[in-house]
């Protein structure tokens, strides 16, 4: 391999060692998100001037927002380039196969403690 060959081979490896991580500005914009995303419901907690309805979903809600804030922003997780897609596929199959086993187990297990007491 000729040394031009080399330099363009060690050239196109830094470019997309830098493409797969972020750069300071997006970590510090997902790190402001999450701050903010944390305070509200923090906030709408020691307050107690909201409704428990309402509370709830607004945790609920700023909760799934901040999932999305840190795939986004410290993961890197997106639907833009092939690699993303399939990240993104990946971890969502993940996390559905997490979600059915926790929920399944915590099923049977109320199903079998119920059955118990009769």
């Amino acid at each position: 391999m000729s040394h031009s060959e080399t330099h363009a081979l060690k050239q196109t490896q830094s470019d997309h060692h830098d493409e797969s991580h972020g750069s300071v500005k997006t970590y510090l914009i997902g790190f402001v998100l999450s701050v903010i995303l944390t305070a509200i419901p923090f906030y709408m907690v020691m307050e107690g001037d909201f409704s428990k309805a309402t509370t709830l979903w607004s945790i609920v809600t700023l909760a799934i927002v901040q999932i999305w804030v840190h795939l986004k922003y410290f993961l890197h997780l997106n639907f833009t380039t092939e690699d993303g897609r399939a990240s993104t596929f990946s971890f969502l199959f993940s996390a559905l196969i997490i979600v059915m086993v926790v929920g399944l187990s915590v099923w049977i297990i109320y199903e079998s403690n119920a059955m118990m007491m009769y």
